[in-house]
């Protein structure tokens, strides 16, 4: 009899002993280990960042998803076309005057603030508008489906006007009339050949980098392109009605004469819808940005 209590009382003592073994391991388990709050926190870093992204290019240039108003649309695209217009004929200037018995020095330096004042606007206002400031590429926009009709012929019409106040800011701001037309002829089939690839390749930069998912990178892809293009195209590759229209009203070192834009405009259309098959055929459905 003494020996079953003992055998008893033991087994009594130990009962208690394992659910209190069985909770602290299950407890363990559920405390999460340094490496996993390291992942965790590298998960909402990178959650942040992605956040941080700007996404609107996708939507604007794609699928008209833009959380920005139409006004505010049209505001960020005659503002930034103004501006650009501004930094080509501006700089185009000064690179006379400083410049003025070497071209090859001047087009360096007229492509540098171009392609640097570019990126800039395009990070800007960007995220706002997509950032066209090109009837081109909103027309090319129009067919991938990111503007209406009605916004197509507005977007064009707020970047003329915007690219020609532009032009007359920079007029001013060197002591020029406002209005100067310019008597720099541009008219010859290679011009206008020139005209077709400088345009197809900026279009076709832009939109194959934003349907690929790697929209955030267009600003800079933009900037180098036309930046290289000043260079290797024999136009200097306007590539933006635009700035045709603009640029004419400065007799100086950027301007075009009157006559010379119906040429250019139809080399622009052309080069931007041959541009839209291209980018068709290589992506055919757009990705979203990574």
């Amino acid at each position: 009899m003494i020996l079953k209590l003992k055998v008893n009382l033991r087994s009594c003592q130990r009962q208690p002993q394992r659910p209190l073994c069985r909770s602290i391991q299950t407890s363990r388990r559920l405390l999460p280990r340094p490496e996993h709050i390291w992942r965790t926190r590298n998960e909402r870093v990178r959650l942040v960042f992605a956040q941080l992204r700007v996404q609107t290019w996708q939507n604007v240039y794609v699928t008209d998803q833009s959380q920005a108003s139409l006004g505010a649309r049209l505001l960020a695209e005659g503002l930034g076309t103004a501006f650009l217009v501004a930094v080509v004929v501006g700089s185009g200037i000064m690179a006379q005057r400083l410049s003025p018995n070497d071209v090859g020095l001047q087009l360096l330096e007229n492509a540098a603030a171009t392609a640097g004042g570019l990126i800039a606007l395009i990070l800007a206002l960007g995220p706002v508008s997509g950032a066209h400031f090109n009837p081109v590429v909103s027309l090319v926009a129009r067919l991938f489906g990111g503007l209406t009709n009605r916004e197509l012929a507005l977007y064009s019409i707020v970047q003329i006007v915007g690219g020609c106040v532009g032009a007359m800011i920079a007029n001013v701001m060197f002591e020029l009339d406002a209005v100067n037309w310019s008597t720099k002829d541009r008219s010859s089939g290679a011009l206008w050949f020139s005209e077709i690839i400088a345009t197809i390749g900026l279009v076709v930069v832009i939109f194959c980098i934003v349907r690929s998912g790697r929209a955030s990178a267009v600003p800079y892809a933009v900037g180098v392109w036309i930046g290289g293009a000043y260079w290797f195209t024999s136009s200097t590759s306007f590539a933006n009605p635009a700035v045709d229209f603009a640029r004419s009203m400065s007799d100086t070192f950027a301007g075009i004469k009157p006559s010379s834009i119906p040429g250019f405009l139809i080399a622009q259309l052309i080069g931007g819808i041959l541009a839209f098959i291209l980018v068709k055929m290589l992506y055919p459905v757009a990705k979203e940005e990574n």
